[in-house]
């Protein structure tokens, strides 16, 4: 306090566990910081230290808090290091979701309705709406039932499951709504549970596997909001699996092996995989935790992953397996969880009949393998610069015709693509050369060039963005070698 430093006092006061280790020059400068130190920056190598950036930054991001001026910096041990994080970093700014959203048109984020709430244009709600039918798609076959439920509910319900107690900091203010308090929802799993408890269960109905794409709401300080990777109200692919205790292992293995099925379609073949066993404070059994935590085990085993253990890394009410993918950048994004979870049971008081006519607690298990669709869907353009594959593509191909006497013949050409459900548009008005420019930097895959030739003869000339120029062909031949490469996944 005496040298004006309060922040670091703040810093301090909010330290919970020794040691605090402090660094110091002589009695001119004092920090709190765990090191490693030099002692003259002439240990530095000069060549290899650049000053990238100043910025504005509320304390602790928030916005009620002072602003501050934050300084970036890197330092490495020689020139060629740094050279290759500024490759590095040039590529990660020109792959950045918020830039591409904005010159795709694929999403905003509208000051008029608030931070961190995501608009979602046509050209991204079309991917969305892929990856939706393909999620759902998959599920059904893997025997998950489809729910839809309500974005709120009464307060009392969020009491019973914890959250107010230990969330309430993420949840917006409650609602008075005829003299009772209702709550946006920051979690699907208390709806999911509800509807287990509809009826009385048999352990013959065992597994009961539910899943929603469930849009939760929760509060994040205005200075944390991140584009699509740090929002206020976003969809989980949520799923939860009622099973039991001798039917885990199995049930993670599905899961497992679903979770691989979706993230191959978007072109992640590589995972960190975390295993995170039982913390000091925890709910449930020593028994219960021990099979939980080995079926996890012999699961990953099977599968023949590759994990890192984390020790007491669960959370309190169970085990968990935690998934990172590797983007076309080697940067690794959480997205797939799988958690058993001791706890929503208890709270709920939810049972199933066994053979014997006796009640008994199911296992739930909660997972989501895209974690979130908005944060995946950052992901998803930063992993492809937003040059999406033909099958994600929210326009697969544009007609363009060479002057605007073809442009009926293109209409033709676009009406008969649309039919056979592929997306296309006619693009016109400009000469050939700029038409194809400008669909080349809307990163559309497929152009169908028309020109006096192609009308006369009922075909189309085909250049694609990047194998260049394909040949003539028929309508009926670009219609079957698009549909094919879509339905396989592949390119054109």
């Amino acid at each position: 306090m005496a040298i004006n430093e309060p922040y670091k006092v703040e810093i301090l006061e909010s330290i919970k566990e020794d040691p605090i280790t402090i660094y110091h020059i002589g009695n001119e400068w004092w920090d709190l910081c765990a090191g490693p130190h030099v002692e003259s920056t002439g240990n530095i190598n000069r060549k290899a230290v650049e000053l990238e950036s100043v910025a504005g930054a509320y304390w602790r991001g928030d916005e009620k808090k002072p602003m501050l001026q934050r300084i970036y910096g890197t330092a490495w041990e020689n020139e060629e290091q740094l050279k290759a994080y500024l490759h590095f970093k040039e590529e990660a700014r020109r792959r950045d979701h918020r830039r591409l959203g904005q010159d795709l048109d694929l999403f905003s984020i509208q000051d008029e309705a608030g931070g961190g709430l995501v608009f979602w244009h046509p050209k991204g709600a079309i991917v969305r709406h892929i990856i939706e039918d393909s999620w759902k798609k998959i599920h059904i076959e893997r025997g998950y039932n489809l729910l839809y439920t309500p974005h709120v509910a009464k307060a009392d319900l969020w009491k019973i499951s914890g959250h107010l107690d230990f969330y309430k900091e993420n949840m917006y203010d409650q609602m008075n709504i005829e003299d009772e308090l209702y709550q946006l929802r920051p979690m699907n799993c208390p709806y999911h549970i509800l509807v287990y408890k509809r009826k009385l269960n048999s352990y013959r109905d065992f597994p009961i596997r539910v899943a929603e794409l469930g849009t939760v709401y929760r509060y994040e300080l205005s200075g944390s909001l991140h584009g699509l990777f740090r929002v206020r109200g976003f969809t989980q692919d949520d799923a939860h699996i009622f099973c039991l205790e001798d039917q885990i292992k199995d049930e993670i293995s599905g899961v497992l092996d679903l979770t691989e099925e979706i993230l191959l379609q978007f072109g992640f073949s590589k995972y960190e995989v975390n295993l995170s066993t039982r913390p000091e404070k925890a709910v449930g059994g020593d028994d219960i935790w021990e099979k939980a935590t080995a079926a996890l085990k012999d699961a990953l085993n099977d599968k023949g992953w590759s994990y890192q253990l984390d020790e007491g890394g669960g959370a309190f009410y169970g085990p968990k397996i935690d998934l990172k993918i590797e983007d076309a950048l080697g940067r690794k994004w959480q997205c797939s969880t799988i958690q058993v979870d001791f706890n929503l049971p208890q709270r709920f008081d939810i049972t199933y009949v066994d053979s014997n006519s006796e009640k008994k607690r199911p296992i739930m298990i909660h997972r989501a393998v895209l974690g979130s669709l908005e944060r995946f869907f950052g992901v998803l353009i930063e992993h492809y610069a937003g040059d999406f594959p033909l099958w994600l593509s929210p326009v697969q191909a544009r007609v363009l015709p060479v002057t605007d006497i073809q442009l009926e013949y293109c209409n033709e050409v676009t009406k008969k693509l649309k039919a056979n459900s592929i997306r296309a548009e006619v693009s016109h008005g400009e000469r050939l050369p700029k038409l194809i420019r400008n669909a080349e930097k809307q990163r559309i895959p497929l152009m169908a060039v028309v020109g006096p030739k192609e009308a006369e003869t009922q075909t189309v000339t085909v250049r694609s963005r990047f194998g260049g120029e394909l040949g003539t062909m028929t309508i009926d031949d670009f219609v079957s070698r698009i549909k094919t490469a879509t339905e396989n996944r592949t390119s054109f």
